[in-house]
Formats: structure tokens, sequence, C-alpha cells
């Protein structure tokens, strides 16, 4: 057992047996009275996540401890269409695969509470309808409709479909010390679930939050496996390609980076299995202020510093207020930099990267954001700006998206080397059935580096609930990208134009 395993064993138990003597209350809940009838048992937030309203209680035998939980069901679909601008050969680009569609949903139980103690146990899955979806051969061409099925079992057994247990952990829960171990969610500047499509990206391992002072709470989390959203089966944290060098039985998240892959690790005669240790602690002690501080580590890869602030400042008694905010990304090399040499995230050579990233993956990103909040809630207008150091790429393969909340705009990957991005937005509650937003975003990729080009993207979304457990979104995202930059790979060419117009059909219901 490694010793890093060890420590956060250790730590569990301390929190364990010191749970009674901790501050009680705060931010983690204890259980709450059972299910009653025509109740909402769970609404969505705009990202998709849930939020419980009712949880089982707390039961004092075994056979109230199965009796008494509560099963949890949604039945969801996603449809999507797109089409790229420039499908020339010269481009590089088909159309190949332009429509998916994913047909399925969940069934959750939770357990009643037995001394604080409990289960969850979730499976999801996903049908994939042969009218809207791509042919087999085609599986690789597939953009933002790939997580509806799992692109490596299509090309293993030629079979469409998944079908898996996204969530399984024991609990321990008195309402100060939440411990989870297990396959599970976990929601951290770094990590992300990201349930947008049909299975959400889950983390096998132990986690523990612990309310440290009022209104402050502290977390840790080991995780040993990572099971991304069109996986059917876990796989490690950040290799990318397995053993065999199959691009997607393994980590091939959109933000890998393909330097870190199974046979770099082995020439470099490194471990291509990899542990991730996570701590963070926030506090909104102080009235109107929320600061977090955060900490990752994939020990012989990298580590990640973040701290971010957001304050809350009323305009009179209007209503109105206006929330500045910021976060600061800081990435240091633990060895990841001389396993992904001279590669960059993309895979690409580090022409135009400064020397000193070549066997480094020490970098830096700075977020910031000016919100303009409206009155009870009905909405927000953003600006928001980001802009990564003119270093190695910021690797982010776990779905919580470095510029998310500041200036990533659906399916944008905008923190390589040397990015800057401007955003606009606006979201406005029009009534308790309907809300809408629209962003605008100017990401100015390095013309020198072998990065995506310059572009404009649009995105509009709308929520419209139809009864308080049926919701319907539909988003559009249009992307214009700049087709006169020169390649620096071959001078002669140009960068791909990747230009394209994406429609989102989505429908949920919860029960």
């Amino acid at each position: 057992m490694k010793e890093g395993k060890i420590k956060l064993g250790l730590v569990t138990a301390t929190l364990l047996l010191g749970s009674t003597a901790l501050m009680a209350g705060g931010d983690i809940v204890p259980a709450e009275e059972p299910v009653k009838e025509n109740v909402v048992k769970r609404t969505l937030n705009g990202n998709m996540t849930l939020n419980y309203h009712v949880l089982p209680g707390e039961v004092d035998n075994i056979h109230d401890l199965f009796s008494e939980g509560i099963f949890y069901g949604r039945l969801r679909s996603n449809t999507f269409y797109w089409g790229w601008k420039d499908t020339s050969a010269a481009n590089g680009l088909s159309n190949s695969a332009d429509k998916a569609m994913g047909m399925g949903g969940s069934l959750i139980y939770k357990s009643a509470s037995l001394n604080h103690f409990s289960f969850t146990m979730g499976y999801y899955g996903s049908l994939n309808p042969t009218f809207w979806r791509p042919d087999e051969a085609d599986v690789g061409l597939t953009k933002a409709g790939k997580d509806t099925f799992s692109r490596y079992k299509v090309s293993q057994t030629g079979h469409f479909g998944m079908g898996v247990l996204g969530q399984a952990y024991l609990q321990y829960n008195n309402g100060t010390v939440n411990i989870k171990a297990g396959r599970q969610l976990y929601e951290s500047v770094f990590t992300k679930s990201n349930d947008t499509k049909m299975i959400p990206n889950t983390f096998d391992g132990v986690s523990a939050a612990v309310k440290i002072a009022p209104k402050t709470k502290a977390r840790v989390a080991w995780f040993g496996k990572q099971k991304l959203r069109d996986h059917e089966d876990a796989h490690d944290v950040i290799t990318f390609k397995d053993v065999n060098g199959e691009s997607w039985n393994n980590n091939d998240d959109a933000g890998k980076h393909r330097g870190l892959s199974y046979d770099n690790f082995i020439a470099a005669g490194e471990d291509p299995d990899h542990d991730m240790y996570l701590a963070d602690i926030t506090t909104k002690y102080i009235k109107n202020l929320k600061l977090t501080g955060s900490y990752l580590q994939i020990p012989g890869v990298v580590k990640d510093f973040v701290i971010e602030a957001h304050y809350k400042i009323p305009l009179s008694d209007t209503g109105w207020a206006v929330r500045p905010g910021i976060r600061h990304f800081m990435q240091f090399d633990d060895g990841g930099g001389a396993v992904a040499g001279d590669s960059n995230a993309l895979g690409a050579s580090l022409i135009g990267y400064d020397p000193s990233v070549n066997g480094s993956l020490d970098s830096s990103l700075f977020n910031a954001r000016l919100d303009v909040l409206m009155p009870d809630k009905k909405g927000f207008f953003r600006l928001g700006y980001s802009k990564v150091a003119d270093e190695a790429d910021i690797v982010a393969a776990w779905r919580g998206f470095p510029t998310g909340g500041f200036t990533r705009a659906m399916a944008q990957y905008n923190w390589y080397s040397n990015t800057e991005t401007f955003m606009v937005r606006a979201v406005y509650k029009f009534n308790p059935m309907w809300k809408a937003s629209i962003r605008y975003a100017v990401q100015d990729f390095d013309d020198n580096k072998a990065v995506p080009s310059d572009s404009n993207v649009i995105h509009i979304d709308t929520w419209t609930n139809i009864t308080p457990d049926l919701q319907m979104r539909m988003r559009y995202g249009h992307v214009s990208a700049d087709d006169t930059t020169q390649s620096v790979i071959d001078p002669t060419t140009f960068k791909t134009d990747w230009s394209y117009d994406e429609f989102r059909l989505e429908f949920n219901y919860m029960f």
C-alpha cells in the first residue's frame, strides 16, 4: 500500500473518532426528514447538477436502514446536431458523424442513516437510437454527442449503449463530519461531475469534509481511479492511452495532455498508474465574501494551487448588487514535464513555446469577472476575462474547467499557453417556467503555437420548466474561427478552420 493512501486512511480515522468533539452546524447538512407525498425530491441547477430537497432520515435498526431509504429516478434524453463550416480535404474535417442521441436515465437509491452511517447506489444507462447516431466506422468523428456512448466499446464490440454503476459509496455524516468511501461525484475547482450528457464523471476513492469554524469547511480526498462520462470502466486519473495504445481506454478527456501517455511514462521509467490528492478550504465567515483555497497533486506529475475570492457589494436598498471575483491558478511541475518532453497538450511540437517548457509543466492562469446581480435572483450580467501565462499548457483532465464560470463557453478549451479570452454573458429568469442565457466570447490563441486559431463564440441556452418534475433545455452554439492563420508546422498551409454550428435538445424528468 502506498504511503499516501496510509496517511489519508489515518486522517479519515481521526476525523471519525474526533467528530463528536468538533463544532456542530455549518455547511454539512445532516439527514432530513423522510420524503412526503407531492414533494419535489430534487431539482436541477443551471449546470445540470442536482439539488436534493428530500433525504432519508435517521433510523435505529438495520431493517429500517433499507426500508426507509429513498429511490430517485430520472428519465432523460440528449439530442445533438452540428456541422463544420469547411469540410474540404485540405481542412481535414468531416460531417460524416453530424448527429448523436442518448436516451435513458438513472435510478439512485439512498439508504436511511443508522448511527450516522448510510450508503448510496446509482445506476446510469444510455441507449442510442439507430436513426440518430453515427455509423460504427465514424464514431471517432463524433463531436458534442460522443459522451452518449462509449467509443471504445463500439470499436471493440460494434455495440452502442452504456450501462454503468455511476455511484456506489458508504457514508458517515454526523452534521459536522461527512466522509464518503467508494465511487462518487466530487465537485471542486479541479474536478466536476459535469453531468450534462447521460452519465456523470465520477471518482473512486475516499473524501472527507469537516466544519472547522463558523461558516468554514475543509475537505480532503484521495482518488485512485476516474470514470469519464463515456466510459463503462474506471481508468487512470491522467495517463493517456493504455498498454495497447488504445486512446479511448484510459483518460481520453478533451482536456488531457497527450504527452502524458502510457508509453511516455514507461519510457521515462515512471509508473503509469497514478493517485490524485485534493484538499480545499472554503469560508464565508466575512459577510458577503466567499474565499476558497484549493490544492491538487498527482505525485510524479503535477501540483496545482488555486486561490479564489468573490465579494458581493449590495447597491443601496434596490436589490441590485455587484460581485467582483478572481481565480488564480498556479501549476507546478512535479515530474510530468520530463515525461511529456517536447510535446504540448495537443500532442504537437513546442514550436513557439518558451524553451523552459521543454521538460516542465510550470504555468499559471489568471481569471477575473464582474457580475451585476439583479433583484430577487432574476438573473445577472457578467464580464469575464482569463489569461494563461506564456509557459506550459494547463493540465485539466477532470472536467473541472480552469476557466469555468469566467470565460469558458460550451465545448471550449481556452487554457492553452498564452491564450487570452474575454466574455460577456447575460442570464434572465422571465418567470418560474422559463429562463434564458446568452454569452459571447472572444478567444485569442497564440498564432505562433500549434494550438487552435482565434475564434468568436456565441451560445444561447433556454431552460423551460414544463412541470416541477419535467424540464426541457435547448442550446445553440456558433463558432467563427480565423481561417487565415498560418500553420507553424507547415508555413505553406493554414491552421484548421474549426468554425461550426451546433444544436442541442435535452429533456429531464425527475421522479
